[in-house]
């Protein structure tokens, strides 16, 4: 019997956005059994839009609360969590589903690509795509605007943590991969705006992710020190499984990493910053745009060799990378490792 499926759709004031997701939602090859609208109180006509495409309307609020909310109005099998400024291709819904089946998961999020086709954007998301890519397998991150779920998943670890104000969307599918299985959808991707990634926090962290790794895999030292001393309070195995990480990663794209950190100059600097867990979104967007056209392309190259290495890479590799990200972020100040777990 075939699952059926429910979208829902956290909102607030987005009767300007909401039809152009409802058209897209009409093109698809196979359509939602079920359209949820969690309104939050919405000002602008907003209940009216989703109720006169046919949706229904829950009470909403924060979005972990609408989330929730609507997901209480749901009758599918599987829930699929989208944002109102989303773009999807006619057929996002019918080749999701099929992977989600055919791999046998309980939940999954998707790459994603900006809406805005400016270079540094599509730089950022690459950035934030590898991030994803990468941990999947030791610690799964997925952007609220994109999470596909079987129902008895989310009703079994209680939906999302509403008493959550930040990275509610990532706590939510850490604790839903303990209890099945979770993967990045490979036939998909969901195109969103820059406002809605950069509030997502996923790119700062990616960012921060790739600064350390670049340290890493160069052997830079971090304020004259050097990186072996970040592997202080690992114990023995974490220390052989953090040094095989980064042997592996400097045999297979060291000298891409050389050249981008050659090449960058000041580039590093605009890593890191990018990587701040205290920048606001309207900061990240400037320094993001501080990165030179040359930054930019050295980068990339980096970036998509690193993508097809992680989707070869064993999952203590992956680990071991983490772990020794984490070292390195820390050893770079109390404050700028505030977030340093991801």
């Amino acid at each position: 019997m075939a699952l059926t499926l429910t979208v829902v759709i956290p909102a607030l004031n987005e009767a300007e956005r909401l039809p152009a997701l409802f058209d897209a939602l009409g093109r698809q090859t196979r359509r939602a059994d079920q359209i949820v609208v969690a309104d939050a109180g919405s000002t602008d006509g907003t209940r009216a839009v989703a109720q006169g495409r046919g949706a229904l309307v829950a009470e909403g609020g924060r979005p972990a609360v609408g989330r929730n909310a609507g997901a209480r109005s749901a009758t599918g099998d599987l829930l699929v969590f989208l944002d109102a400024d989303d773009e999807l291709d006619d057929d996002f819904i019918a080749a999701a589903l099929e992977e989600f089946e055919e791999r046998e998961l309980s939940v999954a999020t998707s790459f994603i690509e900006p809406i805005q086709r400016d270079p540094r954007n599509i730089f950022a998301c690459e950035v934030a795509n590898l991030y994803l890519d990468a941990m999947q397998y030791v610690s799964p991150h997925a952007p609220g605007f994109c999470i596909l779920v079987r129902r008895d998943i989310h009703e079994a670890i209680g939906g999302f943590d509403e008493t959550l104000l930040l990275a509610e969307d990532h706590d939510y599918v850490q604790r839903a991969a303990r209890l099945g299985k979770f993967r990045v959808l490979r036939t998909v991707r969901v195109a969103t705006s820059m406002r809605r990634i950069e509030k997502e926090g996923l790119v700062r962290l990616a960012f921060k992710y790739l600064y350390c790794e670049l340290y890493v895999v160069t052997g830079r030292p971090i304020r004259e020190v050097p990186f072996d001393y970040g592997f202080a309070s690992f114990g023995p195995t974490e220390r052989s499984d953090a040094r095989l990480a980064i042997d592996t990663l400097r045999e297979r794209v060291g000298g891409l990493a050389q050249r981008a950190v050659a090449a960058s100059g000041d580039g590093l600097d605009e890593l890191r910053r990018l990587g701040s867990t205290e920048i606001d979104a309207a900061s990240f967007a400037h320094t993001l745009r501080g990165l030179g056209s040359d930054d930019i392309r050295h980068l990339r190259r980096y970036v998509g060799a690193r993508e097809r290495l992680a989707r070869r890479a064993s999952k203590r590799v992956l680990a071991a990378l983490r772990r020794a990200g984490v070292a390195v972020w820390s050893a770079l100040g109390p404050d700028d490792a505030a977030d340093g777990r991801g």
